[in-house]
């Protein structure tokens, strides 16, 4: 018995060392390439992937005293960390490390340290910009490389999406110009896309469903629709077109993207979804065909422009009817989308109603360049102009009285709404006090000064509970004290593409080349639907129409704060510092100015001042302005 005994407690430690030894006990490789962003009351950190098989995530440490304590724990599809530090001149310091399913760590990277700061326009801009570029990059499905539809904080939906596809592919072009990744990175990112879009998603005479599955290219039915669809098509080949022009080197991968880009575009049968008729229709299906209650044939305004011009220029599959009476039947719905509507003193070419949700505005209009030109309705660079200003004004005046609008917090279009609601194209005629930052962010090309001042508004004002992962969340609503927890990929997109098209015109640029584009600009053709015409947002862009001596921010100061101001015709400035008496106590400015909107920043360490209040005044020409501010030591 004492044998067997001692036999079997051998048997059990050995079985238990063999255990422990075949366990996995080795740590993840240390992250490497860590890197920080200091923003004016955030901070990025970010690193590069690791490739380990059993990789579970990340840990975040952040030095506190003496030793560096858990931050936070990061997904491992995420190589990124973010923190809301709430003001400017403050300093932290990270180190990350990488953790397996097992549950071993690595070791801690290197650090790296922050400084939050004031920043410039262009600061905000970039800011903007790369967070919003992280939904299509970090949350890009990992099987498509498409956007996925939405996000919300429990990841479950991957639903893929083919419409804010395109706008990802944008996105993506955006993110190479900007050094969020390399041009490389984009490439085999866009080689993915079109092998999936080429090779397994599902077409329809070669439309796209709406939704789709990232795993195998099935269609995720949206509502009763089972098949193609035409618009959401449309904004996919918008996209596609773009990178065609840009991926223009003699690589073997970018001749890919080339040729494949070339075979999706070639394959969409437009003249099919006319259905005979002199319009185009949305939707069809393999089960009901155009014969069911969710398809229709679509007439402007809204955002469909962009499907009436790829249907004219198709190489393959254009309309075969008289373009510019297939048009005008079409996109202007018999001429009826004219408008002679004025709003707050700013006329309107076409729509109804204000002008509709600002959407209207975007879409179409990523890749599609409105400058300069006009078709038999519009100048679309004008009227984009005047329906966002409309869209301002309203939530300016308010007459339905909701908590939180202002010059500055402004922009309705479709986003999430208020729980139950759900998702609700907001518009002046459809207002339940719902601001969508997509809205006034996307108007970038058509009013910058309008819109960076929003932005700033948005990002100072409401701090974390409007920004996330990706940027600015979807929507918001002061009155009913709600803030989106959530993103979606139609306006996640705009955002990152329109204000490219204000800094750089690239997005413009590109899908412009496009050798297809030319007949449309010539009337001997054909196929000529637009005129030349004179207006240029040079003409507009950063133009003030009057003197303007803004708030300081922030205010009270410690130890500095910035002071923003507009010239509007070249004029000799000074912006003096005063004390509560009276008394000079420093000269900003004091030298000739061309038009422009400028900041400058006032040390108040720099004057060994006291707490207290202080006034900046502004002098050029006949315009003189005075505001106070306050130094609390």
């Amino acid at each position: 018995m004492i044998y067997k005994k001692t036999k079997t407690v051998l048997t059990a430690c050995v079985l238990a060392a063999s255990k422990l030894l075949s366990q996995d006990i080795t740590p993840p490789a240390v992250p490497t390439g860590i890197k920080s962003i200091s923003y004016e009351l955030h901070a990025d950190v970010f690193w590069q992937q690791n490739s380990e098989a059993d990789l579970a995530g990340y840990k975040v440490y952040r030095l506190n005293g003496s030793n560096y304590e858990l931050a936070a724990t990061v997904k491992k599809s995420r190589s990124f960390y973010w923190e809301w530090i709430g003001s400017p001149g403050v300093q932290k310091k990270y180190k990350i490390s990488a953790i397996d399913l097992t549950g071993n760590e690595s070791q801690l990277s290197s650090e790296v340290i922050v400084q939050t700061h004031q920043m410039s326009d262009d600061e905000f801009l970039d800011m903007t910009q790369r967070a919003a570029f992280r939904y299509f990059w970090d949350w890009g499905d990992p099987n498509s490389g498409l956007a996925r539809e939405r996000w919300q904080p429990n990841e479950v939906d991957i639903t893929n999406t083919i419409g804010g596809g395109g706008f990802g592919v944008m996105s993506i072009l955006v993110g190479i110009e900007r050094g969020f990744i390399t041009r490389e990175q984009g490439v085999q990112r866009i080689i993915k896309i079109t092998d999936f879009l080429l090779n397994k998603a599902n077409r329809f005479h070669g439309v796209f469903p709406h939704w789709i599955d990232g795993s195998n290219g099935k269609v995720i039915k949206f509502g009763v629709q089972d098949g193609g669809d035409l618009v959401e098509t449309a904004f996919m080949i918008e996209g596609l077109l773009t990178a065609r022009q840009y991926f223009n080197k003699q690589t073997t991968d970018e001749s890919t993207i080339r040729d494949r880009i070339n075979s999706i575009w070639q394959d969409v049968d437009w003249d099919y979804y006319r259905n005979g008729s002199t319009g185009l229709y949305w939707n069809w299906s393999p089960t009901m065909g155009f014969n069911f209650s969710d398809t229709f044939i679509f007439h402007g305004w809204n955002e469909t422009l962009i499907a009436y011009i790829l249907s004219i220029i198709s190489p393959t599959k254009a309309v075969t009817i008289p373009a510019l009476s297939f048009y005008r039947s079409g996109w202007g719905n018999g001429d009826k989308i004219v408008s002679t509507k004025t709003y707050y003193g700013f006329p309107l070419s076409v729509g109804t109603n204000y002008g509709g949700p600002l959407f209207f505005t975007h879409y179409s209009f990523l890749g599609f360049d409105p400058r300069n030109k006009r078709d038999w309705y519009a100048n679309y660079f004008d009227h984009n102009k005047n329906q966002t200003l409309i869209n301002r004004a309203y939530c300016i005046d308010n007459p339905k009285k909701f908590s939180g609008y202002n010059e500055n917090c402004w922009g309705l279009t479709a986003s999430y709404s208020i729980p139950p609601t759900g998702y609700l194209a907001h518009e002046p005629g459809n207002d339940n006090g719902t601001i969508a930052p997509t809205a006034a962010l996307s108007a970038m090309p058509y009013t910058p000064s309008e819109s960076i001042a929003a932005l700033k508004y948005f990002y100072r004002t409401y701090g974390g509970n409007l920004w996330g992962d990706f940027g600015f969340k979807d929507a918001f609503n002061i009155s009913k004290l709600w803030f989106s927890d959530g993103y979606l990929a139609i306006d996640q997109g705009p955002i990152v593409c329109m204000i490219e098209n204000y800094r750089s015109l690239l997005l413009w640029k590109y899908f412009m080349t496009a050798p297809e584009l030319k007949p449309i600009f010539d009337f001997t053709s054909g196929k000529g639907l637009f005129f030349l015409d004179g207006t240029d947002v040079k003409s507009e862009e950063n133009i003030p129409k009057e003197f303007v001596l803004g708030n300081n921010y922030p205010n009270p100061f410690n130890p500095s704060t910035t002071i923003e101001y507009k010239i509007s015709t070249p004029s000799k400035v000074t912006i003096k510092i005063f004390n509560s008496l009276g008394k000079e106590i420093s000269t900003l400015i004091d030298e000739f100015k061309q038009p422009g909107t400028y900041a400058v920043k006032f040390q108040g360490s720099d004057n060994s001042l006291p707490s207290g209040v202080y006034f900046y005044q502004m002098r050029t020409g006949n315009y003189c302005s005075t505001k106070k501010m306050m130094l609390i030591k």
